[in-house]
């Protein structure tokens, strides 16, 4: 039977890379608190190696040595790894010790006959190619929910050596929390038909009228700076599969409804009865969102 290694750091929303793992032999290298390696032992897996909590001044990326060396004595057919910074260091790690292929943006994978056949998307999302790949894999994608407890299995405590000389000398907090659009069931996204910052509290408002998360398009976040990074949707920002999406005032270019086109029902409001996002909307409104918006807001309150 093929098998599968699942990096965890700390973070035990591992859900999805276990259904990716299903029909192979599963172990998780584990590293930070105890109690998550417990919550991962209890998930599913068929084996847990814990490599130990690290001391408050050291970062987690500080075991990727540890963490490769283990894989690497493992020789595993795959090794599945979630996008979270900590998890996509020691991704990299196993890499550079094993020598083994990594890959991104995979939707469905098969381990059989000594390779592994990956179905991803290219060119942005809007194509989807198949691979079959000879030699270890490394696959970094969407961790998912966190596990399901279930019957625990018994989790080997490993000592790790972590690599001296790196050190947290500082943290320092967000100014606005993060959000995880990919766990949002309803979203409501601004585009450039919003004239200004201040117009923001418009779409905000609609937001928490509809109890959904607040998000942008690509110029909203990357060009003007109004929201943070967390809350772009589009090919190079979150990829969202909401069961309602709002699109306010956005245009519907390609490489945004690539990042929405996991929605379940989709809402455009536009002044432009041209609008591109018309396409591809299950309800379309065409009108001013100056005047729209704050009416929509006003009924649902």
């Amino acid at each position: 039977m093929s098998s599968t290694y699942i990096l965890v750091a700390d973070d035990a929303r591992i859900g999805d890379l276990l259904t990716m793992a299903s029909g192979s032999t599963t172990t998780a290298v584990v590293v930070g608190r105890r109690e998550v390696a417990d919550r991962v032992a209890a998930g599913g897996v068929d084996s847990v190696i814990w490599l130990g909590a690290p001391a408050a001044d050291v970062p987690l990326e500080a075991y990727g040595p540890a963490v490769a060396q283990v894989v690497a004595e493992a020789a595993p057919d795959l090794v599945l790894a979630a996008t979270r910074p900590a998890d996509r260091v020691l991704a990299g790690a196993v890499v550079a010790a094993t020598g083994a292929q990594v890959f991104t943006m995979v939707r469905s994978v098969t381990v059989s006959d000594g390779s592994v056949e990956l179905g991803r998307d290219v060119f942005g999302g809007i194509a989807q190619e198949v691979v079959r790949v000879t030699g270890p894999v490394v696959l970094v994608v969407d961790g998912g929910p966190d596990v399901t407890a279930g019957s625990a299995v018994e989790v080997t405590e490993r000592a790790a050596e972590v690599r001296p000389g790196v050190t947290v000398v500082e943290e320092q907090p967000a100014e606005r929390a993060a959000v995880d659009l990919t766990r949002a069931p309803r979203i409501v996204t601004a585009g450039r038909g919003v004239k200004s910052r201040d117009d923001l509290a418009l779409v905000d408002a609609l937001a928490a009228a509809l109890g959904a998360e607040s998000a942008c398009s690509r110029p909203l976040a990357e060009g003007l700076g109004w929201y943070t990074h967390d809350r772009y949707v589009g090919v190079t920002g979150q990829h969202v599969q909401p069961e309602l999406y709002v699109a306010v005032g956005v245009s519907g270019q390609l490489q945004h409804v690539v990042g929405a086109r996991g929605a379940g029902t989709v809402v455009a409001i536009n002044a432009d009865k041209d609008c591109p996002y018309f396409a591809e909307a299950d309800y379309c409104v065409v009108g001013d969102l100056y005047a729209l918006v704050p009416a929509l807001t006003e009924a649902l309150s």
